[in-house]
C-alpha cells in the first residue's frame, strides 16, 4: 500500500513509500533479543513531511543524501511519540529518479505522530505463550 509519509500509522506492514533522502547515519552494531544486528538511520522526506527510517541488515549504509528512494515492503514503529518506518531483511529499497519528488527545500518539517498511548501489539502465536498478564518467549 503506497502511504505519504504524513499518513504514516504505528503498527503498518507492506508499506511503500517515496521520499528524499535528507539525513545519513553512520552503520553500527546494536544488541537485539535476537543478537547483535547492523543498522543505520536516515531521514526521508515528500511533499507532507518527513519520517525517520531505520535500515536494517544489508540495507544499512546503502543510502546517499540526495537520493529519491522507494521502500518497499516495510514497516512501522513508534519511538518517543513519533512513527518510524523500517526497512529489514523482507523490505526492499529501489533508487528512483530524482524528479519523483519534490526538492528538499520544499519538503515541510512535520513529522506524523503516533497517537497517544499507543503500544505495539503483543505478540501471540508461533513460539510465544501468554502467562497471566504478560507474554513470554520460551528460550530455545
Amino acid at each position: 500500500m503506497e502511504k505519504k509519509i504524513s499518513d504514516l500509522k504505528p503498527g503498518e506492514d507492506g508499506v511503500v513509500v517515496r521520499g528524499r533522502v535528507l539525513e545519513v547515519g553512520e552503520p553500527r552494531d546494536v544488541e537485539t533479543r535476537s543478537g547483535l544486528r547492523t543498522l543505520s538511520e536516515a531521514v526521508i522526506g515528500d511533499e507532507t513531511g518527513r519520517v525517520k527510517l531505520t535500515l536494517w541488515g544489508d540495507h544499512a549504509g546503502s543510502l546517499s543524501v540526495g537520493q529519491v528512494i522507494e521502500v518497499q515492503n516495510g514497516f512501522t514503529t513508534a519511538f518517543r511519540g513519533k512513527v518510524q518506518l523500517n526497512v529489514g531483511q523482507r523490505g526492499a529499497i529501489k533508487i528512483l529518479d530524482d524528479s519523483d519528488v519534490v526538492p528538499e527545500d520544499q519538503i515541510p518539517d512535520e513529522s506524523p505522530d503516533a497517537p497517544e498511548g499507543w503500544r505495539p501489539r503483543r505478540r501471540e502465536g508461533r513460539g510465544y505463550s501468554r502467562r497471566g498478564s504478560s507474554y513470554r518467549r520460551p528460550r530455545w
